[in-house]
């Protein structure tokens, strides 16, 4: 299952995949023309940002450079899928920073995301499957006929898993922890 979703990731492919919370479109978050894909596919402009999977904390320092305390602990600590809101990102396709020059990074908690991963080499796009101002589908039989007709790779896993809900977002600005979303 990784064999082929690693390929489609390889070749620039869009891939829809289970993660850790929503059934996620995904593309190597490296490829600014892979990531441009995502746009197209959600029907979503640009300027709106991403949600990018890495597989650990070292994939992590290598896209933002020094990670504040406070995220530290909130990784370390957290049990619910947290994303966090980090400045000044690093080797990431341009169209996935937004506008501020931030990037929101989530290590995910599901085995299948995190090999994925580990196996790419690379972080990954994580973004519902969904065309933008649609509802997030809870399970792949909510998936609209378009993002699966149109996205280049399915993964044939947990496709009867329901999702419990997004991840938490974060952004710490000092010693201030802001909530965007809970």
């Amino acid at each position: 299952m990784n064999k082929e979703s690693i390929k489609a990731l390889l070749k620039g492919q869009t891939i829809l995949y289970p993660t850790d919370t929503v059934w996620g479109l995904g593309c190597d978050a490296t490829n600014e023309d892979a990531v441009k894909k995502i746009y197209q596919l959600k029907n979503r402009e640009e300027s709106k940002s991403l949600i990018i999977l890495v597989d650990s904390i070292e994939m992590l320092q290598n896209h933002v450079g020094n990670i504040p305390e406070k995220a530290l602990e909130i990784l370390k600590t957290s049990v619910k899928p947290t994303t966090i809101i980090y400045n000044k990102p690093k080797g990431l396709a341009p169209n996935t920073i937004a506008s501020d020059n931030t990037i929101a990074i989530r290590i995910p908690q599901d085995e299948f995301c995190i090999q994925l991963i580990k196996e790419f080499g690379k972080p990954i796009v994580s973004t519902s499957a969904n065309v933008s101002g649609e509802p997030t589908p809870k399970s792949f039989s909510e998936i609209s006929q378009a993002i699966l007709k149109s996205v280049d790779y399915v993964v044939n896993l947990h496709q009867e898993k329901v999702a419990e809900k997004s991840s938490t977002i974060l952004k710490i600005e000092g010693e201030a922890i802001i909530v965007i979303r809970e």
